[in-house]
């Protein structure tokens, strides 16, 4: 006979032969809800915890890098500017020829020009290369940069050209420049003329560009007496590499001499092709011998550089979208960050 009992929730629960309150035997045991379980001991000590394992962190993807084996640097766009100068003169000069001196110049003239810049060229090479790169013909010229500097009353705007591009102007160049050489040896102070003619105009412009002859002249010290700054352009050949300490020495005679304020703006590596390795072996000597003086930009071969001189403009607007124009254009950018 079964009886009934009453459960700890208040409902019958019968008692069947395997209850021991029915004489049964016991039946399995019934779990007890854990909140009329009975209090538990006084907790025993607790065992030593073993040593704790040291999280591994992950790892960081490695930088890239860039063809001067540096990481790759991403230069932000400069800021708009509400008003222009002083000009800050920068001199683009090698006293090797063939290295993208004009090339250099015209194409990053016009790449700042397009960051908001107004920037002035002054074609200071007898062979009148930067003025042919720009579509100017040097052999019909009236003026040109030899007047401005042998006759006192020709001004600046007396020569200077407009170009195509916006905001970026010329002082051209022919042969009649190789005579100043010679007529300025007997002047007073002249390795400061060119700067003494230019100092009217800085305050109209942010930068000045001067492309200077492949030598160590007279117009070579005039350009660099002139200058904050020199950008070295430097091709990436093993002959190119070693007159670079003799620049290097000039600009150290003239920064003690002539102009304390002058410095190397940087060196340019261009002509560069990563797919040979006399190539990277250079452009690695020249980061082992110069480190932070290099750009981060290199500029690249291209047969696009030969097509825009036959046109007479930068590849800025002669090929906007190609690798060579997207180079300057990072380098005006990192040129404006220094």
């Amino acid at each position: 006979m079964s009886t009934f009992a009453t459960d700890p929730f208040g409902e019958p629960a019968s008692t069947g032969p395997g209850d021991p309150a029915a004489g049964g035997q016991p039946g399995p045991a019934t779990p007890v809800p854990a909140v009329f379980a009975e209090p538990a001991g006084p907790a025993g000590p607790a065992e030593p915890a073993g040593p704790a394992e040291t999280p591994v962190a992950p790892q960081a993807a490695p930088e890239p890098l860039g063809p001067t084996g540096r990481p790759v640097r991403v230069f932000p766009d400069p800021p708009v500017l509400e008003s222009h100068g002083p000009a800050r003169i920068l001199a683009m000069c090698n006293q090797k020829g063939g290295v993208g001196k004009t090339t250099s110049t015209i194409n990053l003239g016009a790449a700042l020009a397009e960051l908001g810049r107004r920037v002035l060229l002054v074609d200071f090479d007898p062979q009148g290369a930067l003025s042919v790169g720009l579509g100017v013909n040097p052999l019909q010229l009236d003026r040109t940069v030899y007047n401005l500097l042998m006759d006192r009353n020709v001004g600046v705007e007396d020569v200077m050209l407009k170009t195509h591009v916006p905001d970026l102007d010329l002082i051209p160049s022919n042969i009649d420049l190789s005579a100043a050489e010679v007529q300025l040896v007997g002047e007073v102070a002249r390795e400061q003329t060119l700067l003494r003619v230019l100092q009217p105009v800085l305050g109209d412009y942010d930068v000045v560009l001067i492309d200077c002859q492949p030598s160590l002249g007279l117009l070579t010290v005039n350009a660099l007496t002139a200058a904050h700054g020199v950008v070295i352009p430097l091709e990436c050949e093993f002959f190119a590499l070693r007159g670079v300490a003799l620049l290097i020495e000039t600009i150290d005679k003239i920064q003690e001499r002539l102009n304390p304020q002058l410095e190397v703006e940087g060196i340019l590596a261009t002509m560069y092709d990563a797919r040979t390795l006399h190539g990277r072996e250079v452009l690695a000597r020249v980061v082992e011998a110069f480190g932070d003086r290099v750009f981060h930009t290199v500029i690249s071969r291209t047969v696009r550089f030969p097509e825009t001189t036959v046109a007479g403009e930068p590849i800025t607007t002669y090929a906007p979208s190609s690798t060579g124009a997207k180079a300057y254009r990072e380098l005006a950018k990192e040129v404006l960050a220094r």
